[in-house]
C-alpha cells in the first residue's frame, strides 16, 4: 500500500498538479490539507475522472481536507468528537482496506503571544484523546498530513534562528512530541533518521527552494505493526518545481500489506 500526503494549498489552483501526481505515481491513498474549497465547489467531478473515490470537507478560502483512495473507505469520519470544536475542515478518518488513516491539517498558530497558538497546543492534546478514543497502537493505523511542526534541529534550516516559530517553538514540537508518543512512528526517520529532507519552502522568499531553507513538517506516521511493514519513503521534489506550486510537496511512503 502506498499512501501520500501534500497540502495542496487551494485544490482549485494546484488541480493539473494533483491529477499528473496521480497518474504518474498511483498511491492506494492521497491525503490533501489546506483544499480552500467549500464542499459545493469541490472539484469532484474533475477528481474522479482519475479513478479514485473521494472524500473531502472543506470550506471556503481556509482549512480543508480530503482523501483520495483507489478503493472506497469503509467508513468515514469528520472532525474532533470531544465536544469541543471539531474542526471537521482539518481532520478527516477513513477506513481503507481495513488501516484506519487520519489526515489531519493542524492549526498553524499564527504567533506564540497568539490565542491561535494555544489552541494549536490544545489540539494536539485533543487529538492523542481522539486517538486514545478510536485507534490501539497495537494495531494498524496511520495519522498523517501538515503537522506544522518540524520535531529536531535537522527538520528546519538555520533552526536557532526559529526558536519562536509557532512551527519550531519548544512547546509546539513538545505538543507534537508528546502525541506522537501515544504510538506513532515516524516512517520517514525510521527508514533515513540521519537524511535531511525538506517538505515546504517558503514562496515569500524565492529563492528558498534552490537555497534549500526549507522545513519539514508534513510526516506520515503509523503505529508500530505497521510501522514495521514500511519499505519505502520519501519526499517528490519536483511538484515544488513546477509552475505555481503548492510551498508544500508530496511525501510518500509505501507499506509491504
Amino acid at each position: 500500500m502506498k499512501i501520500a500526503t501534500f497540502n495542496v494549498n487551494s485544490l482549485r489552483k494546484r488541480l493539473p498538479l494533483v491529477l499528473d501526481w496521480l497518474e504518474k505515481h498511483k498511491p492506494d491513498v492521497l491525503c490533501l490539507q489546506e483544499t480552500k474549497v467549500q464542499d459545493a465547489d469541490f472539484p469532484a467531478l474533475a477528481l474522479a475522472s482519475s479513478g479514485y473515490h473521494i472524500t473531502f470537507r472543506g470550506m471556503k478560502g481556509y482549512n480543508g481536507v480530503a482523501v483520495l483512495s483507489l478503493t472506497p473507505p469503509e467508513a468515514v469520519f469528520y472532525g474532533l468528537d470531544d465536544g469541543g470544536e471539531p474542526d471537521e475542515f482539518r481532520l478527516i478518518r477513513a477506513v481503507i482496506q481495513g488501516i484506519p488513516i487520519v489526515n489531519t491539517y493542524i492549526p498553524q498558530g499564527f504567533e506564540i503571544d497568539s490565542p491561535k497558538y494555544q489552541y494549536k497546543l490544545a489540539w494536539f492534546k485533543r487529538l492523542r484523546a481522539y486517538f486514545d478514543k478510536h485507534l490501539s497502537p497495537a494495531k494498524p493505523a496511520i495519522w498523517c498530513g501538515d503537522m506544522n511542526v518540524a520535531p529536531r534541529p535537522m527538520d528546519v534550516h538555520g533552526p536557532e534562528k526559529h526558536l519562536k516559530h509557532v512551527c519550531y517553538h519548544e512547546d509546539a514540537r513538545k505538543a507534537y512530541a508528546d502525541t506522537v508518543a501515544w504510538g506513532f512512528v515516524d516512517v520517514f526517520v525510521k527508514l533515513y533518521p540521519d537524511r535531511q529532507q525538506y517538505t515546504f519552502w517558503d514562496y515569500r522568499q524565492p529563492s528558498s527552494l534552490d537555497a534549500n531553507k526549507g522545513w519539514r513538517i508534513d510526516h506520515i506516521l503509523a503505529t508500530p505493526p505497521l510501522a514495521e511493514q514500511c519499505v519505502k519513503a520519501d519526499v517528490d521534489i519536483e511538484p515544488r518545481r513546477a509552475k505555481d506550486p503548492s510551498d508544500h510537496t508530496f511525501l510518500w511512503a509505501e507499506f509491504n500489506l
